[in-house]
């Protein structure tokens, strides 16, 4: 599956149970009326928590979609979640980490009905029990917890239409008897993610031009087994089994290049046509296991928590990348050069965590525990370069070929303790002190590489310590601060050394020589009557992972051409300060709910770099010194169409003002979505109607001190309508047993 790799830096057979579900009709009503006077958005200790169980938003919507609508949480891209604008969020459900790659877990949720779902918590600082990187905040889904013995379930059905059209389908199913609980879901989907691309960079003498369009078709399926069963009234045992497969073959990259040279006046000394025609397959698997043991030892919630787990990722693409000049037809079918890749990757992780909780009567609590991940990386890279030489009757006369064969193998072992100190003073003030200990040994090899590159060994050491307190002043005034430090690892394809290629002269390159960066990261938080908040925040990232834009001139044939090469690799230092103000409220007796963030974000980069860490080739000095304010505004919006809550209008707006990020400035976005939706008993029909002005388009521009400049427009054509038909079945009042946390969940980020 093809991913926009140049904005890396930018911003995852009905059934009917009449009788039993008639019983529950009246109850249900009553519930609807309680929640009336309900907090729907408070803050709790070290998290924000959003009440969704009687909303509208959730009948009818993707788990994706309610996401988007959840205050402090919002997307660009229609991929990944960000919180406050700025952090990356990392998805657990029930207070365990998803088992997905990234490109599977967006899927996931967006095959996922939202009707299940509790509540969601927006921890914007996690604390030192929990396994994230850098400036990682976590959103934790928490499913409905229902009381009775029985099946339930759900089908969802949709069809989008874009430039292209697409489908999907998901069916879940959740059983308890007695002390077992079995939950599962099966979800796929067919589609074609286009993409329409403007590359220019250069200087003033040697410029390059591309315009054309990436088209990958994917077709996934995958789903999820839960099985838990209650030993004793006080421990439990459960295994959990995540699988996701997906299939993107003839995914295809199509573009017109041109090379134009000028005179030192201005004029034009040369023009030069090529076009890269591009066609990769690819599969890639994904799936995990993981056993659980909890034990409660005490009547105030203590326990002990034992987890082990084993994850196995399967990718494998091969790619056929080609240069295509003008013929003595004017057509671009004369094959100049020609680059076959094969590029596996296979990732193998063993996990095992301990954890214990330590409750007192004197609202005094203990955390301890440790994790140990190793993990194995196999990447068997080969590619072979053939140039074509013709003579001057194009006719050819030779053909040059040449073998690049890198066989990377990755070895990580990572050991981790941590201790957290919780303590509730009084009903005003609380306070939570905690640390992690990491100790990380990698060593990566290569049979095929020169000397210096066949072995790279990283072993470091690292103290992350974590403090938060919260005052609250009365019933309508809350205060809160947190400090973290954290580190972030680079991902296992980041260190394969490979070379994904767009043209002959404009290609990424992954870097095995990536150390890890660090992020310390502090937050203030005031919040009022649960529904308005100021968030100040600053983070402050050291050598920094990003894609660094590195040019030269390089000579073949006789000419000259302009080589563009984005370099995988630690660049500088970085802070963000932000200011955000925000409220979640619902007016005219509940007709409008909205909840509404804007603020202002600051930007310092401070970062350079000439030189290719994977080859030692030197390009031109590359700066990123320059610093941006930006204006965020994002707002959602329900509206009650009918006293009997059965039609709603959904009315969604962001706006990123323009901002410096590592790759150069990118200018502003926004995008206005509606929505429209009708809930007929037990079946939901909602129309989605995305970008309507069609203004979500990325837009990076780079002016360089010594002359060069680079531009990227990305067209990821997010206009489009979603017509979505769900229903739910069973018994309602169905409980998942407990919840789980995964020994494994730290890897599962770092796989693609």
């Amino acid at each position: 599956m093809k991913t926009p790799i140049l904005i890396a830096a930018l911003f995852f057979s009905g059934l009917a149970f009449a009788q039993e579900k008639k019983s529950d009709t009246l109850q249900t009503k009553s519930i609807e009326g309680v929640t009336l006077t309900k907090q729907v958005f408070k803050k709790q200790s070290d998290r924000f928590v959003y009440d969704v169980a009687a909303s509208p938003v959730t009948k009818g919507n993707t788990t994706f979609d309610l996401l988007k609508q959840t205050p402090l949480l919002s997307t660009t891209d229609d991929k990944t979640l960000k919180i406050a604008g700025k952090n990356n969020a990392v998805i657990y459900i029930n207070g365990r980490k998803t088992n997905m790659d990234a490109d599977s877990l967006t899927q996931f949720l967006k095959n996922t009905p939202a009707e299940n779902i509790q509540k969601i918590e927006v921890i914007t600082v996690p604390g030192s029990e929990y396994q994230v990187e850098s400036s990682d905040g976590i959103i934790n889904i928490v499913l409905k917890k229902k009381m009775s013995d029985g099946l339930n379930g759900n089908m969802r059905m949709s069809n989008t239409q874009n430039k292209y059209n697409a489908s999907s389908a998901s069916f879940s199913l959740n059983y308890r008897k007695d002390k077992l609980g079995i939950s599962a879901n099966l979800n796929g989907g067919e589609n074609i993610q286009p993409q329409s691309y403007i590359l220019k960079n250069g200087t003033s003498t040697l410029q390059n031009e591309s315009v054309g369009d990436i088209d990958d078709p994917n077709k996934n399926i995958g789903g999820y087994l839960n099985i838990d069963y209650q030993l004793t009234e006080k421990s439990n045992l459960a295994l959990s089994w995540n699988t996701w497969a997906n299939r993107s073959y003839n995914s295809t990259i199509d573009l017109l290049n041109t090379l134009r040279s000028y005179d030192e006046d201005g004029n034009l000394t040369s023009l030069e046509y090529n076009r890269s025609k591009n066609k990769e397959d690819s599969r890639s698997y994904n799936n995990s296991v993981n056993l659980n043991y909890e034990l409660k030892t005490d009547s105030l919630g203590s326990k002990l928590n034992l987890n082990a787990a084993y994850l196995n990722y399967r990718r494998f693409q091969r790619s056929d990348n080609r240069t295509l000049i003008q013929g003595a037809d004017n057509n671009f079918n004369v094959l100049r050069a020609q680059l076959l890749q094969n590029v596996p990757q296979i990732i193998n992780n063993f996990s095992g965590m301990v954890d214990y909780i330590q409750k007192f009567k004197n609202d005094f609590t203990i955390s301890v525990g440790g994790n140990y991940n190793t993990t194995k990386t196999d990447n068997d890279t080969k590619n072979i370069t053939y140039n074509y030489i013709y003579n001057d009757q194009g006719e050819l006369i030779e053909t040059k070929e040449n073998p690049d064969l890198n066989h990377f193998i990755y070895d990580e072992n990572i050991y981790g303790f941590y201790l957290t100190l919780e303590k509730k003073f009084s009903d005003k003030f609380s306070g939570k002190l905690g640390a992690r200990y990491e100790i990380t040994n990698s060593l990566g090899t290569s049979d095929n590489a020169s000397p210096e590159y066949s072995r790279i060994e990283r072993n470091y050491n690292n103290f992350l310590p974590y403090v938060s307190f919260n005052y609250a002043v009365n019933d309508k005034n809350n205060l809160s601060y947190s400090f973290s430090s954290r580190m972030r690892r680079p991902s296992f394809w980041e260190l394969n050394p490979v070379k994904n290629i767009i043209t002959q002269d404009n290609y990424t390159q992954n870097n095995p020589f990536v150390k890890a960066s660090s992020t310390y990261n502090q937050e203030l938080t005031y919040m009022f009557k649960n529904s308005y908040f100021v968030i100040l925040s600053h983070s402050l990232f050291k050598d920094i992972i990003t894609q660094v834009p590195l040019q030269r001139n390089i000579e073949r044939d006789g000419v000259t051409y302009r080589q563009l090469a984005y370099i995988r690799t630690n660049f500088g230092d970085k802070q963000e300060m932000s200011a955000m103000l925000g409220m979640q409220k619902t007016f005219f007796k509940q007709y409008l709910t909205t909840n509404f963030n804007i603020g202002v974000q600051h930007n310092i980069n401070k970062g350079t770099l000439n030189t290719d860490p994977t080859t030692g080739q030197v390009f031109d000095t590359y700066i990123n010194n320059s610093n941006s304010t930006s204006l965020i505004i994002q707002t959602n919006n329900t509206i009650r169409l009918d006293k009997k809550k059965t039609w709603f209008l959904g009315v969604n707006y962001f706006f990123v003002d323009k901002q410096q990020i590592e790759l150069g400035l990118l200018k502003d976005l926004m995008s206005l979505d509606l929505s429209i939706k009708k809930n007929w008993n037990d079946w939901t029909f909602a129309l989605n109607v995305n970008d309507v002005l069609r203004t979500n388009i990325v837009e990076i521009e780079d002016y360089q001190s010594n002359g060069n400049y680079n531009y990227i427009r990305n067209d990821q054509y997010r206009r489009g309508m979603t017509l979505s038909i769900t229903y739910n079945f069973g018994n309602q009042k169905v409980k998942k047993v407990r919840d789980i946390e995964g020994a494994s969940d730290a890897i599962k980020s770092r796989t693609r």
